[in-house]
């Protein structure tokens, strides 16, 4: 039989000291308790099952939200329990879907679970009415809310006219780096387009090595490279640039002429993450050009 360790100096017994909840232990416990929470809110009628005559069970049991999200029993029954096992986006997706989560609450459990949702929300929460009115009151500079990823989330009439008609795009293809490779009226804007593209492919890659292995980051990647000679040229490089390096950049619009715009970034929000970036005149023509543009914008 054991004998219990004794306490060198005093000779009494020595009293376990409880483990300490790392992070992680935090997390899943929190992860388990969410799940619980959204399985006892659906009721098997919601769900398209039999209730039966002897159900006890708040909502769905586990064994229906493992059938439903098409996994295993044991292993759903493991994650209520705060088990340290491994979590695919594909099974959290299917498990989301089963609990019938809102778009919230579907954030809320890839957060928990520590991963990236293949399907992320395309409509930016953060670009708020307070954001939208100072694109509209930055008239005559082109505006714009970027994340991180250089999607245009939000942008007022002066850029989407200087670049071209934003709104008859397709939401996917409303993105700087697709444009800047892939969109003719978009290429024949951009004075220095050689350097300026080469640039662009540079800061995408310093800000892509934070998001390495994000399904929407590999898509776009997937859909330049094999779009655009150009770019997978560029790429191949391994050049890299920050975000937020200072920049001048020359435009030639069809009706207005050329424009030399300064580039300003400022974070909406934590960093890297969304950002308004903001095109102010480089020279007094530059400003009378813009605010002929403004307000082509507004007649149109």
């Amino acid at each position: 039989m054991p004998t219990m360790l004794q306490e060198p100096r005093t000779g009494l017994p020595r009293v376990p000291v409880p483990h300490a909840p790392t992070a992680d232990d935090v997390r899943r416990g929190e992860l388990a308790a969410f799940l619980r929470s959204r399985r006892e809110r659906v009721s098997p009628e919601q769900a398209g099952l039999p209730r039966g005559p002897r159900r006890r069970t708040p909502g769905l049991r586990r064994e229906e939200v493992a059938h439903l999200a098409a996994v295993g029993v044991t292993w759903y029954t493991w994650l209520e329990q705060a088990r340290d096992i491994k979590v695919s986006p594909q099974v959290l997706d299917a498990v989301a879907r089963a609990l019938q989560l809102d778009r919230s609450e579907r954030s809320h459990l890839f957060a928990l679970a520590n991963a990236v949702d293949p399907m992320p929300e395309t409509d930016c929460p953060g670009v708020s009415a307070d954001l939208r009115m100072m694109l509209e009151q930055l008239e005559p500079f082109p505006a714009v809310i970027q994340n991180a990823r250089y999607d245009l989330l939000a942008y007022n009439r002066t850029y989407s006219a200087l670049m071209c008609d934003l709104d008859k795009l397709p939401r996917e293809e409303r993105n700087c780096m697709w444009l800047a490779f892939t969109n003719a009226e978009v290429r024949a804007t951009l004075c220095d387009r050689e350097e300026t593209t080469r640039a662009m492919a540079a800061r995408f890659r310093g800000s892509m090595a934070e998001h390495l292995g994000e399904p929407a980051w590999e898509r776009l990647l997937a859909k330049l490279l094999a779009a655009s000679p150009e770019f997978r040229m560029i790429w191949a490089r391994h050049e890299v640039a920050p975000v937020a390096s200072p920049r001048l950049r020359g435009h030639r619009h069809p009706v207005v002429g050329e424009l030399r715009l300064n580039f300003t970034s400022l974070w909406t929000g934590p960093h890297p993450g969304g950002r308004l970036l903001t095109l102010t005149p480089a020279d007094d023509a530059t400003r009378e050009r813009l605010e002929r543009l403004s307000a082509l914008a507004r007649s149109a």
